[in-house]
C-alpha cells in the first residue's frame, strides 16, 4: 500500500498551475509558515506557486499600506496593512488568492501539559480586521481579481484541521476532496515538526559548545513574531554582534535526557507533573505563546551556560504584560541576568538600543564566569550536554 506522502492528488496538477497562493508572513505565520509550506506543496502547489510577503518595513507600510488600517491596535497587528497590500499591488507575478487563515490554536511542545494553546485573540482575528481596510473605499480584493480565504484554523487539534481547510479551499483548489486535505494537513504537520526539531538540534549543539567552553550564551524570550526584523528591530543580531550565541525560547531543546538533568528532582519530588510543567509558575496556562515563554523562563533559570535573558514585547500588548513580573522573578532568583525591551513599536530608536546592548554586553562580561560557576554547582553532576549525548538532535 502506497504511504500517504506517496498518493497523488486527487486530479492531474495541471488543473491547478493557474493558482498562486499569497499569504501574508506575519504573526502566527512566523511559528507555523513551514505547516504552510508542506501542505500546499502536498496539494501540488510548490515553488513559485505559494509566496509569502515580505518582512516588516517602513517602506513596506507606507508604500503598500498607508490608508488601509482599521484598529488602533498593537504595531504587529497595524503592519500587516503592509504586508496585503504588497501581496495585492507589488509582486511581479499577480496572485489569485490572499490566503490568511485565523489561528485561533498554535502547535506547542507544551501540549498536554498546559490548560490550553490558544492564540491571541487580537492576533487571531487580525485578518478581519486588515481585510476591512481593502474594503471601506471599494472591493479591492474583487478589482485585482483575487479570492480573499481566510479560514479558522484550530492548529492545536489536528483532528479539526482537515475539515476547516477544506470548508475553506473546496471552492478554490480544483478537484480538492476532504482525503487528500487530510494528507495534505498531515504533511504539512510532518514539515512543521521536522523544521523545529532541526532548530532544536542546533540549539542543542549551541548550548554543548557552550558547555565544553564554559561560555555564555543568550536567551531571547519574546512571540515568535519579533524575529521579523521590522517588528524586533533585529535586537539579537546587535547583541550576537558581540560574540555571543543567541536562542530563541520557542526552539530551545527538549531532548527527554537534558529535561530530566534540569527538571528531574523537582518531577519526583512531587513539585511539577512533568519538566513540561508550568503550574508551580503560571495558574492560567491557556496562551500558547505565554505558556511557551514561562517554561523558556524555567529552562533559563537552571541551565548553567544561559547567563543573560533578554525580554523583547511590543507596545500595548496586553497578553505580554501580565507576564513581565513573574518571567524577571524567575530569571533574576537564579542569579541569572536579565535585560528587557518592553515596548517596541514602530520605529527602532537606535541610539538607546546601540546603549542598552552595549551595557548587556558589558555586564555579561563582568559576571558571565561567576554566574555559570553559581548556576552549575545548583544542578545536579553528569549534564548530558558534556557527553556523548551533547550532539543529539
Amino acid at each position: 500500500m502506497a504511504r500517504w506522502f506517496d498518493r497523488k492528488p486527487s486530479v492531474d496538477p495541471a488543473s491547478r498551475r493557474s493558482l498562486r497562493i499569497g499569504i501574508p508572513k506575519l504573526l502566527n505565520l512566523w511559528s507555523t509558515h513551514q505547516f504552510w509550506w508542506g501542505f500546499f506543496a502536498a496539494l501540488g502547489l510548490d515553488g513559485t506557486a505559494v509566496t509569502f510577503s515580505s518582512d516588516t518595513s517602513e517602506e513596506q507600510g507606507r508604500q503598500f499600506g498607508k490608508g488601509r488600517g482599521t484598529v488602533d491596535c498593537c504595531y504587529p497587528v497595524k503592519c500587516g496593512a503592509g504586508h496585503y497590500g504588497e501581496l495585492l499591488f507589488g509582486l511581479k507575478q499577480p496572485i489569485t488568492v490572499l490566503f490568511a487563515p485565523m489561528i485561533t490554536s498554535l502547535p506547542s511542545f507544551l501540549r498536554g501539559h498546559v490548560t490550553e494553546n490558544l492564540a491571541c485573540p487580537r492576533v487571531m482575528a487580525a485578518p478581519e480586521n486588515l481585510k476591512a481596510g481593502f474594503l471601506r473605499e471599494q472591493d479591492v480584493f474583487a478589482a485585482q481579481g483575487v479570492r480573499y480565504v481566510s479560514p479558522l484554523v484550530g492548529l492545536a487539534d489536528p483532528r479539526v484541521v482537515p475539515r476547516q481547510l477544506f470548508d475553506a479551499l473546496r471552492d478554490v483548489v480544483p478537484g480538492l476532496t476532504l482525503e487528500e486535505t487530510a494528507r495534505a494537513v498531515e504533511r504539512g504537520y510532518a514539515a512543521l515538526e521536522a523544521f523545529n526539531g532541526t532548530l532544536r538540534g542546533r540549539s542543542r549543539q549551541i548550548l554543548a559548545a557552550c558547555a565544553r567552553a564554559d561560555a555564555p550564551c543568550l536567551l531571547v524570550l519574546a512571540r515568535p513574531y519579533h524575529m521579523d526584523p521590522g517588528i524586533g528591530h533585529e535586537i539579537e543580531v546587535d547583541l550576537q554582534a558581540f560574540g555571543y550565541p543567541v536562542l530563541w525560547g520557542q526552539y530551545l531543546p527538549t531532548d527527554g535526557d537534558l529535561l530530566d538533568w534540569l527538571f528531574g528532582a523537582e518531577v519526583r519530588a512531587g513539585l511539577v507533573r512533568s519538566p513540561l510543567d508550568i503550574a508551580d509558575v503560571w495558574p492560567s496556562s491557556y496562551s500558547a505563546n505565554t505558556n511557551e515563554i514561562l517554561w523558556a523562563a524555567k529552562f533559563a533559570a537552571r541551565m548553567p551556560w544561559i547567563a543573560c535573558v533578554v525580554r523583547l514585547a511590543s507596545y500595548e500588548c496586553g497578553m505580554d504584560q501580565p507576564t513581565f513580573t513573574p518571567v524577571q522573578q524567575i530569571v533574576e532568583r537564579s542569579g541569572t541576568l536579565f535585560f528587557s525591551f518592553q515596548e517596541l513599536d514602530s520605529t527602532k530608536p537606535a541610539g538607546s538600543v546601540k546603549i542598552r546592548v552595549e551595557t548587556i554586553a558589558h555586564y555579561l562580561e563582568r559576571a558571565a564566569g561567576e554566574i555559570i560557576a553559581r548556576k552549575r554547582r545548583a544542578m545536579p553532576e553528569g549534564c548530558p550536554l558534556l557527553g556523548a549525548a551533547a550532539t543529539a538532535s
